[in-house]
């Protein structure tokens, strides 16, 4: 059957989510979940009809959330799908080609390959920033250019005038595909405002990380409808199901906005609390971020991480040298993970 496969998919190494990793233990902090675990109700009455492919009061209560038109909105099965939708409507395989600049979110090298598209890489700048020369010099063929702020995983913003920059690039050449799955954590650094004057700019978001339902699976891309209409035109028939319609609904209404921003004030400052400590610590460097994580340098990393993950203290990796990622957990979690740091860090200078 391995033989039967393409030949993309039969090179292919598929993406190591944690799910997929493992482990074991009592202190998850490695996918950038949300620690709460909120409750919803909804209704199973209708399951034997199929759900509409773009649900009307979802679409509209996202699109005021966002403070976008209706028709600037697409759900999806989580923003990964977006990601594939937008390759596969917009891509030819064997012909075009996206670009993206690591350390980056890793699905959209996988999601690209898989559907034969060539990918192209401009590494982030020292400063993680955008490296627009090279950017240019390298969009020949390039459909499509992944832009994650704040990025996963080293948790910086990527510069506004950067991103005006890009689009003014590529403008009549190519989309500019903003991941703002952490755009919640910062509202402020949105780039839906620049919608109106950039019909080259797709937007992806979910409700995974802030909203705490990582397990509904469900996302939005953001942009002009142009956009959509394409994406429309590939998405599959029922990809929405009406339970998750009732429960992403639900936390976007006016009692779920507000439980969403009181957790995300929670979960600041527990990053605010975990970065203050780690900062402490000898030799440690901490980046400064923006979303539920941190982008920690450690000496002797890869021997601490493996000491967490015999203790049941599970943490992420990171393709950065040296370098851990912790997502941000309550309180108890984190003191539990700063406390076994501090000890084993003293343990290895012993």
């Amino acid at each position: 059957m391995e033989k039967l496969a393409r030949k993309q998919v039969q090179t292919l190494t598929p993406y190591q989510s944690a799910r997929k990793l493992g482990g074991a233990g009592d202190v998850w902090l490695n996918a950038n979940e949300s620690p709460f675990n909120n409750e919803y109700k909804t209704e199973f009455g209708r399951l034997n009809r199929y759900s509409e492919c773009q649900p009307v009061e979802l679409v509209q209560t996202y699109a005021q959330y966002a403070g976008v038109k209706p028709e600037q909105v697409l759900t999806s099965r989580g923003a990964d799908e977006g990601i594939e939708l937008l390759i596969r409507a917009f891509c030819e395989p064997n012909e075009d080609a996206i670009l993206f600049c690591p350390p980056t979110y890793g699905m959209y090298a996988i999601s690209a390959e898989t559907f034969g598209v060539e990918r192209k890489t401009v590494p982030l700048t020292a400063e993680w920033q955008l490296d627009l020369p090279e950017i240019e010099r390298n969009l020949d063929s390039v459909k499509l250019v992944f832009v994650c702020s704040p990025n996963n995983p080293t948790g910086n913003l990527i510069k506004r005038e950067d991103i005006v920059s890009l689009l003014e690039m590529t403008a009549d050449k190519a989309i500019v595909v903003m991941d703002e799955a952490y755009i919640d954590f910062c509202p402020e650094a949105t780039t839906t405002d620049l919608l109106e004057q950039y019909p080259n700019l797709a937007i992806l978001r979910t409700l995974s990380k802030a909203f705490a339902l990582a397990g509904l699976r469900c996302g939005f891309t953001i942009a002009n409808a142009d956009i959509i209409n394409v994406l429309l035109k590939v998405i599959a028939p029922y990809p929405v199901p009406a339970p998750v319609t009732d429960i992403a609904t639900q936390a976007l209404s006016e009692a779920g906005l507000a439980r969403m921003k009181y957790q995300v004030l929670d979960l600041s400052a527990n990053r605010a609390y975990l970065q203050a400590g780690l900062s402490m610590l000898d030799g440690v460097t901490v980046f400064e971020g923006w979303g539920n994580y941190l982008l920690v340098k450690f000496p002797n990393a890869e021997a601490l991480f493996e000491a967490l993950w015999d203790n049941g203290i599970i943490l992420r990796r990171s393709p950065v040298q040296d370098c851990i990622r912790i997502s941000v957990g309550n309180r108890e979690e984190c003191e539990k993970t700063l406390s076994f740091i501090r000890n084993q860090l003293a343990q290895f200078a012993a």
